[in-house]
């Protein structure tokens, strides 16, 4: 027994990773240490640090049995406005991993930073070599229902999907009624799940990046009344049920319809991970949010053009994404398209020779199974990935209502004649009674045209112009949105590049798409605009004929559809007002609105009232020294990554090819 005992010392001291000395005086408290559901906050608490410094740090863990390198996200001690006595405490909002947390605080000196471990945001990541307290760990109650709801259009008008994840496959149902108090129907869903083994490449297939994604359950609510609201819930007995949610089922008899359209969100986070994420997605949420919360009893939807979470192999954001996003996708059918982020890596099917630097590892080695997996849009068709991952769904898929047909297309997965997605693109299109649905809008995620500075998809858009073009001017498109770059901007009726005919009062005489580009819904990363030809240093960049509007403020957009005309409206989030507007008239005619027009002064659509809201947000640059200046580098990091980490304020550093 002795030689056992010693033994175990002998590995616990000497053979195991840095591990906390049973003599430090440090603690580490947790308040509470049982959680009720995602966004609940969490107390860290320390005491007994000697000698505090700038890079001691907060790691926050789960599963609690990660490796020390492995962790979901950390927060410098020093954003505690008492840690230079070394006690302080750190606040956050946790979302349910259906893992427990545990938090670990390390100590990190300036002689240690190695530039050669580098997060995303190029801040370098910081060490464990000194490990100072371990907590307890903390989790999230059982019986807390399902999470990360959110609903979607199936292909019959009559039917609302709703998808969720729960940490068991365990029978889950969905319950539904007209009234709040009499949920009468049921649906029993189906239950999928992915597993590390179909993730295609780095860091998705690693120990870094992975956490298990839980169970997806896939409900639909069957033969719905036209155009009222419906209440639901979604769990078991034995499991728990969520919150009573609703929603306005699709009305095909409106007169009136609304969408909410962005590209490009990503999601928040309390803390610095390997990643940048993206502060912005907050305000946009908050500010959609007032318009639903604005509309009453009006059916809407959302729709994201891709590049969603921008979890990029690191699966806990996703997560993160979907508890962000509940509040409105639990209430309007959330609807996706496939972009970069989700989808690309290096061995990707189809990536013709001119495509070399187009498609690269910008999914992170996910290569779409989590996009494909926890969304499920109308349609059926999908795409092997030639691994032994899941076929690849939710790539193109068209729905209407009265009003307007809606089409979303691939931009990375073949779309040139003779493949699927062009026979789809092109048949879909001719389909389209016109005498009943006066407009089309088509959607996806790299754009067709930019005026940006963006080199690396040129050849993605030559060909998109060559070969989509001839469909959408053939057809006559009313709408087409792009994501992908990360601003706003909005063309000419156009066609190679050419605006259409202008009439007498200034106006567009229609019979061409108008071209929008709407990535600016969170991610900061932000190309410069086109210099000037032969003056690429120069900060100097003309706006070409063609592009009408441009901006580089974030938000969303408002489209609103009567039988007389549509509109769409450039929402900013600094002050969640109208800065920009189009108006297409059903005879194709194309009236360009001016800044600041509230949708409130026209009787023709929906008077969307709002109160006033007041949002400011800070930009703050950040320079990263040459090794030489050593010193100066780590003190100008720390600057950077208390504020980033801590207080989480917002900055719009310049990038052009990281879309």
């Amino acid at each position: 027994m002795f030689l056992i005992l010693h033994f175990c010392l002998f590995f616990f001291f000497f053979l195991s990773p840095p591990l906390l000395h049973a003599s430090s005086p440090v603690s580490l408290t947790l308040n509470p240490q049982t959680l009720a559901k995602s966004g609940d906050t969490i107390q860290v608490q320390w005491s007994g640090i000697d000698s505090p410094s700038d890079l001691d740090w907060l790691g926050i863990y789960s599963p609690p049995s990660s490796a020390h390198d492995n962790f979901i996200g950390y927060v410098f001690l020093s954003s505690s406005p008492t840690w230079r006595s070394g006690s302080g405490s750190i606040s956050l909002p946790l979302v349910n991993l259906r893992a427990n947390y545990s938090f670990r605080v390390f100590r990190w000196s300036e002689s240690e930073v190695d530039l050669s471990r580098m997060d995303q945001d190029h801040n370098p990541l910081p060490g464990t070599a000194h490990l100072l307290a371990v907590s307890e760990m903390a989790g999230f109650a059982a019986g807390g229902g399902p999470e990360q709801i959110h609903l979607a259009y199936t292909d019959r008008e009559e039917e609302m999907r709703v998808i969720f994840v729960t940490a068991d496959a365990g029978v889950r149902t969905v319950k539904y009624g007209l009234n709040r108090d009499g949920l009468q129907r049921a649906a029993t869903a189906a239950v999928l799940r992915y597993e590390r083994e179909d993730m295609c490449d780095s860091p998705a297939n690693e120990s870094v990046g992975w956490r298990d994604p839980g169970f997806i359950h896939d409900a639909v609510m069957r033969n719905l009344k036209k155009g009222k609201r419906y209440y639901y819930k979604v769990g078991s007995d034995s499991g728990g049920w969520s919150s009573i949610h609703s929603f306005m089922s699709r009305d095909g008899d409106s007169e009136k319809m609304i969408a909410f359209l962005f590209g490009d969100m990503g999601t928040a986070t309390p803390y610095s991970t390997f990643l940048r994420t993206q502060e912005e997605s907050k305000s946009t949420i908050k500010w959609i949010l007032r318009d639903i919360k604005a509309l009453g009893d009006i059916p809407a939807f959302v729709s994201h053009i891709g590049d969603i979470s921008y979890a990029r192999g690191y699966s806990w954001l996703w997560d993160n994404f979907f508890a962000q996003i509940e509040p409105i996708a639990s209430r309007l059918a959330y609807h996706v398209c496939i972009g970069n982020h989700e989808y690309d890596w290096p061995s990707q099917p189809w990536k013709p020779d001119w495509s070399s630097k187009v498609y690269g590892t910008d999914g992170g080695g996910e290569c779409g199974v989590p996009y494909s997996l926890r969304f499920n849009m109308p349609g059926n068709y999908s795409e092997r990935t030639g691994t032994r991952s899941p076929a690849t769904r939710n790539l193109f898929y068209s729905f209407e209502t009265k009003l307007v047909h809606f089409l979303y297309i691939s931009t990375e997965t073949n779309f040139l004649p003779g493949s699927s997605q062009y026979d789809f693109i092109k048949q879909d299109l001719a389909s389209v009674n016109r005498k009943k649905t006066p407009f089309v809008v088509v959607q996806g995620h790299r754009p067709m045209y930019t005026t940006s500075n963006e080199l690396r998809d040129a050849p993605i858009r030559e060909r998109m112009i060559e070969h989509l073009e001839p469909l959408f001017v053939k057809n006559n498109v009313t709408l087409a949105l792009w994501g992908h770059v990360h601003r706003y901007e909005r063309f000419c009726p156009i066609n190679n590049f050419t605006c259409g005919k202008i009439g007498s009062n200034g106006e567009y005489l229609g019979g061409l798409p108008v071209h929008v580009v709407i990535g600016m819904a969170g991610q900061d990363w932000q190309p410069t605009w086109e210099p000037r030809p032969h003056h690429p240093q120069d900060p100097i960049f003309p706006q070409p004929e063609r592009s009408l509007y441009r901006g580089g403020e974030f938000g969303y957009t408002r489209l609103v559809a009567t039988k007389e005309k549509l509109i769409l409206s450039y929402v900013g989030n600094h002050d969640g007002e109208v800065h920009d507007t189009v108006e297409i008239l059903t005879s194709g005619q194309v009236l360009s609105g001016g800044v600041r027009v509230r949708e409130d002064d026209d009787d023709d659509e929906p008077r969307i009232e709002v109160s006033e809201y007041s949002f400011s947000w800070y930009v703050k640059g950040a320079s990263i020294l040459v090794l030489g200046a050593f010193m100066g580098y780590v003190i100008g990091f720390v600057s950077h990554a208390r504020r980033e980490a801590a207080l989480r304020k917002n900055w719009t550093p310049v990038k052009v090819e990281d879309n």
